[in-house]
């Protein structure tokens, strides 16, 4: 990756993205989020160099510059959470798609997206709590907020939501899932076994203290 067109146009491939020439300079070409307005991918020409400029997360913003000669700080921006890249053609084409879509991962990151991520986590055959998957999301006490959530929920093919029980293990109200008893008949073919309509937790429940520490080390 060279050139400014295929910069833009990589940028422009994220779901709801935009492109923007803010500062009534053409040089500058800003690709943003819809809805939160919010810039992932500066594009521009300095020193006749095309030139990126992607937020990054600072486990990871470091480890670039380190990597490559021609990712440095943040050009114009704060350079604790900015790197610019040189496409010079040091920095090979994967690299620079991957710092791209980090940029995009942390500008779109909600509480949502969170929990439906967290929701994902859940293995076949077992069972979270509202209050689990919330300490899975990083916001322990937003309970409600992920059954507000999941009752959106517009993937359940991939976003296991059946998999959500309350801290009784009790199911959720009949109409969320589409009827009576379409929730249990779903928990049932994962292998649960329910109990007077509840999940057996200490049988079927995640060790969400478990997963978390296994998360821990998987970052460090």
């Amino acid at each position: 990756m060279k050139t400014r067109e295929e910069a833009l146009a990589y940028g422009l491939s994220f779901p709801d993205t935009y492109q923007e020439a803010p500062f009534h300079d053409d040089n500058w070409q800003l690709i943003r989020v819809k809805g939160s307005r919010k810039a992932f991918l500066w594009v521009y020409e300095k020193d006749g160099i095309i030139q990126l400029n992607v937020k990054a997360n600072p486990e990871w913003r470091d480890y670039w510059r380190d990597a490559f000669a021609s990712v440095i700080p943040g050009y114009h921006q704060n350079k604790e959470h900015w790197n610019t890249i040189l496409l010079d053609g040091t920095v090979p084409d994967d690299a620079i798609r991957t710092m791209i879509a980090e940029s995009y991962d942390i500008i779109t990151d909600s509480p949502t997206k969170r929990i439906y991520e967290a929701v994902k986590q859940i293995p076949r055959g077992k069972v979270a709590t509202y209050g689990q998957i919330a300490a899975l999301a990083g916001e322990p006490k937003m309970a409600r907020a992920v059954g507000n959530a999941l009752h959106k929920n517009t993937d359940p093919e991939h976003i296991p939501c059946y998999r959500v029980v309350n801290s009784k293990g009790e199911l959720a109200a009949e109409f969320v899932f589409g009827g009576a008893g379409k929730q249990a008949d779903m928990l049932e073919a994962d292998g649960i076994v329910l109990e007077n309509g509840r999940v057996n937790l200490k049988k079927y429940g995640i060790n969400v203290e478990e997963m978390l520490a296994q998360r821990e080390l998987e970052h460090n």
